[in-house]
């Protein structure tokens, strides 16, 4: 939901095409996060000027507003700093006026761009009225453009960090935001709170050090000769100095970006890429810093430094400066004609890398790294809480099962909006399991931050290096499936199942009685890859069926039973996502309780019937509906003799141990989603009203 994207460049000359083209491309790789408008704001050809363009629709119609607006392109910037951002309404319907970024006043001396809700918006825009602010925009965010010019203009020879400081405590909700001001040309404040901003570095000498220090407001004084030289600079300097500014302390920030200074301690020629998300940055430098909730950076003159109000208690003094490991074709559509397509065939490789360097089919051993330190902690527990939203949500239903039989220990399985909403009772001897595709669902982080309140043990399964759940959790999991652009997720939920199940094998490594059954399920995991390449080779036959039984439909029946409700709630997901055909999951055993009345030879009706403990009872339910003329299409496992005489359309699946035919029975019904939408000539990549990282309640 929402993307940001920023650059600056200092003592490194660039001409304003290649600086709009920079934040036009970081659009574009946000475009997967689901928008409705998208703008940009940059320096003007006079001193104190900004240029902002805003569009309703897509980036490309936002380049389109750029060309045709005819701005000289080839005027050259040392030093320029520019930010963007593609916008998914929340306050106010899409518009050019609603569109970030937002401008304090008809002038633009401040200008910001925002992810996230502020709360308490109509409070402070209240008081900015009273104050004769006239507001353009029906948005949350345009308040803290305002806000920021209201507290400068009482403060004008405030600190661009004090100011932000200032500025930040009066904000209340989730936010990620990026403020540029005339007033400080070159410079841009990044804050984050429970929204991503990840900070990209460029320099054309290597770094001295690999780390940014982070300053506390509640440092403690100087060292006497570092306070006199202070006290020198500042007599130096012209002009009364305003009494809310803090401290001059150039030395401590001098110390602070020494990983940008040279060996004369003078600062280099750098660049710096501010985004809500790495896939923006990739194609232009690895060097990688992830902002933590509360921190707020300051970049000018070549240098980034990190502030926070207060020292969180075991927090970090320092933010390492990381190398990504993610490689630009990884975001790239390849020969594939959606992303969609490309997450679904790469998934015999994504499970193998959830899997690599922890799964030890041969000795038969599990090795989870980041759970080693509290594994004996979650195996004494009195209970198991899966909290999550969507299609993570699913993985934990598929994988309720397997966690009960090997572990024993009650499990309950929440949606994350409920759980909150309930107040559900959370205890010390609870385990909190949090799953999350991007690690920053708004609502999973909310039931996050209520468990942690309440002394639960809390564990992170993510696939986002970085985010917001792996940071706070206790420990976790990173699934390692790579990064996934397609709204409607696909690899993801294969490889947060691998993951669980995992888990699972790892908390029952103590149990002699599940020897036999943990070694069966290891055996299953190593052949899972190849057994999903077998199943891709269905796809032409997949849509076909789906042209032959699902044009012009309205509404479908999926049904399963036991382990395969979870695949079927998870294939009408899909189904729903990206075809935006009618679509329900029904657990088999409760069609006599109601859904039979709907069932007639012309409802679309898709049963699950592999093979398992349960299979003649989820037999009885295909029974009743070919009684009643309907005409289901099974799947069901290779040359099952049970359906060898029957007439009914099959989509046969390699057999694997019950637990995990899940997995591989989901495969079809992300091909059948897929197929639908193409038939319909949908964006599959990009489905109507829907975001791929809901960072909103």
């Amino acid at each position: 939901m929402c993307g940001i994207f920023g650059y600056i460049n200092y003592l490194v000359e660039k001409d304003r095409k290649y600086i709009l083209d920079t934040l036009v491309a970081g659009l574009h790789r946000l475009e997967y996060r689901g928008y409705d408008s998208a703008g940009v704001a940059v320096d003007g050809d006079k001193e104190g000027e900004v240029f902002a363009f805003k569009e309703v629709g897509k980036v490309a119609k936002l380049q389109q507003l750029i060309e045709e607006s005819k701005p000289d392109l080839d005027t050259t910037f040392v030093s320029h700093a520019g930010i963007a951002h593609t916008r998914w309404a929340t306050h106010g319907q899409p518009s050019r006026v609603n569109c970030h970024p937002h401008r304090s006043d008809p002038t633009s001396r401040f200008s910001v761009v925002h992810n996230g809700i502020i709360t308490n918006y109509k409070e402070l825009k209240a008081l900015l009225e009273s104050k004769g602010d006239v507001f353009e925009s029906e948005t949350d965010t345009e308040c803290i453009a305002k806000l920021t010019k209201y507290i400068y203009d009482q403060n004008p020879n405030i600190d661009f960090t004090t100011l932000a400081k200032t500025v930040i405590s009066e904000l209340e909700g989730a936010f990620g935001l990026l403020l540029k001001s005339v007033h400080y040309p070159h410079e841009v404040i990044a804050a984050r709170k429970g929204s991503p901003l990840v900070v990209g570095v460029k320099t054309q000498r290597k770094m001295k050090v690999d780390f940014v220090d982070v300053e506390f407001s509640d440092s403690g004084p100087l060292p006497a000769e570092q306070a006199s030289h202070n006290v020198a600079l500042k007599n130096l300097k012209a002009g009364p100095q305003n009494s809310l500014a803090p401290p001059d302390k150039s030395l401590l920030h001098r110390s602070q970006s020494r990983a940008f200074l040279s060996d004369d301690g003078m600062p280099v020629p750098a660049e710096f890429f501010l985004s809500s998300d790495p896939s923006a940055i990739i194609e232009h430098t690895k060097k990688v810093l992830y902002l933590e909730d509360d921190d707020i950076a300051h970049i000018h003159e070549g240098q980034l430094n990190i502030h926070r109000a207060g020292k969180r208690e075991g927090g970090s003094a320092v933010r390492a400066i990381q190398t990504l490991e993610l490689e630009l074709q990884e975001i790239m559509k390849g020969k594939f004609d959606h992303f969609m397509q490309k997450e679904i065939f790469e998934q015999p490789e994504s499970v193998v890398n959830t899997m690599r360097g922890r799964l030890d089919v041969a000795n038969k051993r599990v090795t989870l790294g980041g759970l080693r330190q509290y594994i004996s902690t979650i195996r004494r527990c009195r209970r198991i809480i899966f909290i999550a939203c969507g299609t993570s949500y699913h993985s934990c239903m598929a994988v309720r099962g397997c966690f009960e039989e090997l572990t024993e220990i009650p499990i309950a399985v929440e949606l994350a909006s409920d759980f909150l909403d309930r107040q559900a009772p959370v205890f010390r001897d609870d385990t909190c399991v949090f799953v999350s595709q991007s690690g920053e669902t708004a609502d999973s982080l909310m039931a996050l931050r209520y468990c942690l309140e309440r002394g639960a043990l809390t564990v992170g399964i993510v696939n986002v290096v970085g985010s917001s759940i792996s940071l706070l959790t206790h420990c976790g999991v990173h699934i390692n499936a790579g990064p996934e652009i397609g709204v409607a997720s696909t690899k993801a939920y294969t490889s947060q199942y691998v993951a669980l199940i995992m888990f699972a094998l790892s908390l029952s490594e103590d149990r002699a009685s599940k020897k036999q059954r943990r070694e069966d399920i290891m055996e299953a995991l190593g052949k899972v890859s190849d057994q999903f390449r077998q199943i891709l080779k269905q796809d032409q036959a997949i849509k076909e069926l789906c042209a032959k039984f699902f044009h012009n439909q309205k509404s479908l029946l999926l049904l399963g039973r036991g382990n395969q409700f979870a695949t079927a709630l998870e294939g009408a997901l899909k189904i729903k996502e990206i075809s935006y055909l009618h679509c329900e999951a029904v657990m088999s055993g409760e069609l006599k309780h109601g859904v039979l009345a709907l069932v007639d030879e012309n409802l679309p009706i898709i049963m699950i019937l592999t093979r398992d403990g349960i299979f003649r009872k989820s037999l009885n339910a295909y029974q009743q509906v070919v009684a009643r003329g309907g005409r289901p299409i099974v799947i069901c496992n290779e040359d099952d003799e049970e359906f060898r005489n029957e007439t009914c359309e099959k989509i046969e699946m390699p057999e694997t141990i019950d637990c995990l035919q899940g997995l591989l029975n989901v495969i079809p019904l992300q091909l059948m989603a897929y197929w639908m939408a193409i038939a319909e000539n949908l964006n599959v990549d990009f489905p109507r009203n829907l975001a791929k990282s809901v960072t909103v309640e």
